[in-house]
């Protein structure tokens, strides 16, 4: 766990660095962006910032952090997605405007038309009604044109609209998807524990895992690094296929993935992690290159139950020390978090154990 506290350390140092050295200005949205593209989470994310070369404009990084950190920009696309609207709402106004006028204009030639009708003066009436009927008959086709005219314009805004929001509601989902594996991401993990606690009183029935891949035990860092895009597209995919789609699954991090399972049995949590624990072992890995056999991997994870834990922030933390006991004793282990009868300090209890 000091290790950890250790590597994270570093790369806030070396985030502080980089971002003096490129001349980044110090704002909240570049910490994070930079942080991102350091910690590696993202091979996407790293590879279109090492593209940007060494001297990166604010527009730049804006324009890339809306694609990948879309929480820092959600003002600035909500201004303009409202900026648009009422762009759409003026023409369709202008529209409306031109269409009263030119059945105000249609209507007074039918009057101008009944009044040739119904006159007194026979020989007038006859002069005056067959000029008002070929003026009527000319505001009939120009009414008809402008009727599609108007149908086509109409149908233009409509679909400008709907374009607004698929927009929307795909920078909605963005701030909650994983942009390597289409998972949710943390914030969408946070989300979802939170609904757990939204009665506090009686929180859902569920469990929380946190999983993390053990890639160290079989690959060392030069070779994580190089297969990193590959690894979490592979497990990312595979966890996905493995998970129950009543469950919630994230990705975290790194290597790192959250579930959160309906059930509250500890056989049924082990039986899942089973399941996705024998997923892995068939799941044989290739180079992504050379498409030599890389063997597969194991996975640890940390469990907590929800009677075990008051609120959100305990349940996921719960989780996270248990993780951390199980890869302190080697890796490929599964700890779950239990209360001691007495109420007092929790226990980890060995759910299985490799080997």
């Amino acid at each position: 766990m000091n290790q950890k506290r250790s590597s994270t350390n570093d790369i806030a140092l070396r985030v502080a660095s980089a971002m003096q050295q490129m001349g980044i200005d110090g704002l909240p949205r570049n910490y994070e962006l930079v942080y991102e593209a350091y910690a590696g989470a993202n091979p996407e994310l790293v590879r279109e910032f090492i593209a940007l070369g060494k001297f990166k404009t604010q527009a730049a990084l804006d324009e890339l952090g809306r694609k990948y950190l879309p929480h820092h920009h959600e003002e600035a696309v909500l201004q303009r997605s409202a900026g648009a609207v009422r762009d759409e709402m003026s023409n369709f106004m202008v529209l409306l405007q031109e269409e009263k006028t030119s059945l105000s204009d249609y209507g007074r030639l039918i009057g101008e038309a009944s009044q040739a009708i119904f006159s007194t003066d026979q020989g007038a009436a006859q002069t005056a009604l067959g000029s008002s009927i070929e003026r009527l008959r000319q505001a009939t086709e120009r009414q008809f044109t402008r009727n599609a005219a108007m149908e086509a314009r109409v149908a233009t805004q409509s679909e400008n609209m709907d374009a607004i929001q698929r927009d929307l509601a795909t920078f909605e989902a963005a701030k909650f998807t994983d942009a390597a594996t289409g998972l949710g991401n943390r914030r969408a993990f946070n989300k979802a524990v939170a609904k757990v606690y939204a009665n506090v009183d009686m929180p859902l029935s569920c469990s929380l895992a946190v999983v993390e891949i053990d890639v160290g035990k079989r690959f060392s860092p030069v070779q994580v690094e190089a297969l990193n895009d590959y690894l979490i597209r592979h497990y990312g995919a595979l966890i996905k296929r493995t998970t129950p789609s009543t469950d919630v699954v994230c990705r975290f991090d790194g290597f790192r993935f959250g579930f959160l399972f309906h059930t509250v049995e500890e056989v049924e949590v082990g039986r899942l992690l089973t399941l996705l624990r024998t997923a892995f072992a068939a799941a044989t890995l290739k180079h992504p290159e050379t498409m030599r056999s890389l063997g597969s991997l194991t996975f640890s994870a940390g469990v907590c139950m929800v009677g075990s834990a008051g609120n959100a922030f305990d349940f996921v933390n719960l989780a996270e020390k248990a993780l951390q006991q199980a890869l302190a004793a080697g890796g490929n282990r599964i700890v779950v978090h239990r209360d001691s009868e007495g109420g007092g300090e929790g226990k980890d209890w060995m759910l299985y154990r490799a080997g």
